[in-house]
């Protein structure tokens, strides 16, 4: 929960330069399975597509304001960017520019934001550029 509320907090900062999307995969704690101590929602593994989309509704009440999708039951999404079960990237022209190291451990928000933050400036001086005519 503390990290869905850094990573909106970054959308919203970042919303005039950077579009971002939520990757809804299998879910990490399933109630009927490995749950977690802390987990802020009781969800079953699913067992097909209608639930992991039943669930994702509550990943994007969480994230107002961010585009959330879902992964296919066969988990082509997870597969190719090796999310399982946090991971963060950020995309130019479709060519990876920023791959974060996989979650738990290696979800840092802050480095997802150092990124974003050296992208403005380099926008912003790429934006004062002056000409003499």
């Amino acid at each position: 929960m503390v990290r869905l509320k850094a990573f909106q907090g970054v959308v919203q900062q970042n919303a005039d330069i950077a579009d971002s999307v939520v990757v809804y995969i299998e879910e990490a704690h399933p109630s009927d399975g490995w749950m977690s101590t802390d987990a802020p929602y009781q969800i079953p593994k699913h067992r097909c597509l209608e639930d992991r989309l039943n669930a994702a509704q509550l990943m994007h009440l969480e994230v107002p304001g961010c585009l959330v999708v879902v992964d296919s039951m066969e988990n082509s999404s997870n597969a190719a960017y090796g999310a399982y079960f946090d991971r963060l990237y950020i995309l130019q022209e479709g060519k990876i520019v920023y791959q974060g190291g996989r979650g738990p451990e290696g979800y840092r928000i802050s480095e997802l934001r150092e990124w974003l933050d050296q992208y403005r400036r380099r926008l912003e001086k790429s934006n004062n550029l002056v000409i003499h005519v």
